[in-house]
């Protein structure tokens, strides 16, 4: 059996500093995200989702940042899934991204809306055909009968849009998650990790370092 007590590593790559962070948390975003981009980190769009209906049970599931500014972070979706559905019960979510080769975490606190129409066609129309056919077949989170139905659907869908372009399905689209809190986190040494919290007030942020 793997002894898991002894499973540890030092965090030395770099160290952060609430004097020295942006004043805006999403600048301070795009600074982190630019560098792990350029560190080649794989899937660095990759975040966690965490949301709870009214039932109050949590659920959690990986799904990729397409777009953000300061308004806030956008990801998309079938509106009829398990997520989507959260959200229209209870629109307070959590966004985590977890970037291990550069020892970073970075966690967010807000609500989650729909973006509008308009948006959510731009970004469709930059997807390959194939992912626009698969938005139209996947009825994301239901239970299906086998990987085979899926894959005859797809063709069915496929022949549906062959002589033109593939619209948007009325049941897919994005969420902006507006932030409320934006954490960065920055691994160190002796498990002394660097935190610094930027809170919404006022119109503004307030920034405060948090203990490890």
């Amino acid at each position: 059996m793997i002894d898991l007590t002894q499973m540890r590593r030092e965090y030395t790559h770099a160290t952060l500093d609430e004097t020295s962070v942006d004043p805006d948390p999403l600048k301070q975003f795009e600074k982190w995200f630019g560098e792990a981009v350029a560190s080649e980190v794989p899937e660095p769009n990759a975040m966690l989702l965490a949301t709870s209906g009214v039932d109050r049970v949590p659920s959690i599931r990986a799904v990729l940042l397409k777009l953000f500014d300061a308004r806030g972070f956008v990801f998309f979706t079938n509106y009829n899934s398990d997520k989507a559905r959260d959200i229209a019960e209870n629109p307070n979510v959590a966004l985590e991204f977890l970037w291990l080769d550069l020892e970073r975490q970075i966690k967010i606190v807000g609500h989650a809306e729909k973006i509008s129409a308009a948006e959510s066609l731009k970004y469709f129309l930059s997807r390959s055909h194939s992912s626009r056919i698969g938005a139209w077949v996947s009825d994301q989170s239901s239970v299906i009968t086998s990987r085979k139905a899926l894959a005859m659907q797809f063709e069915k869908i496929k022949a549906k849009f062959a002589d033109g372009e593939v619209p948007l399905p009325d049941f897919w689209g994005g969420y902006r998650v507006v932030p409320e809190k934006i954490e960065f986190w920055q691994g160190r040494e002796s498990r002394l990790h660097d935190r610094i919290l930027y809170t919404r007030s006022d119109g503004g942020w307030t920034i405060s370092r948090l203990a490890p």
